[in-house]
């Protein structure tokens, strides 16, 4: 197996275990009194759309890792501290929301882990340019509706 299939099957790795804990840490929050009881936006998409855009999101965003990871070792190691911190905060904001519910805390959250993935997607275009850079927008497009359903959720509860 060459570098980069290796590579991809690390970031599958660590994107899906990263999605699972926060799953385990919501649990039925999302069916809770609390979120239930929430004035949500009106585009709002229903429950299994979540899983299809965070499935869709993580494969593409493997693919991206795997791919930009060939700079220098500084460069590499740049990329990777700015991985692992969205996938920290990723992870970070299910807790705050849910479990704490602490909702403008989680949309200064959310609003960081956009800033790390456009810093990431920057350094795509950098080095592979559209073709690669663009396997992180599914991503990008996905934070930015999360985005504007944590504040309406501020904004109106």
């Amino acid at each position: 197996m060459n570098n980069y299939w290796i590579k991809l099957l690390f970031f599958l790795i660590l994107n899906f275990a990263a999605l699972g804990l926060g799953g385990l840490v919501t649990g039925d929050a999302v069916l809770g009194e609390w979120y239930q009881g929430l004035n949500k936006a009106p585009w709002t998409p229903p429950g299994w759309v979540f899983g299809a855009a965070w499935t869709t999101i993580m494969i593409c965003f493997a693919f991206f890792m795997a791919s930009i990871l060939d700079w220098d070792k500084e460069s590499r190691s740049i990329i990777l501290i700015v991985y692992f911190s969205q996938l920290l905060l990723n992870y970070l904001w299910n807790p705050v929301f849910f479990s704490m519910h602490k909702t403008v805390i989680a949309l200064l959250v959310i609003s960081s882990l956009f800033f790390l993935v456009l810093w990431l997607f920057r350094m795509g275009m950098k080095q592979k340019g559209f073709p690669t850079a663009g396997l992180i927008l599914p991503y990008i497009v996905w934070l930015v509706i999360a985005i504007s359903l944590n504040a309406y959720v501020v904004i109106n509860n």
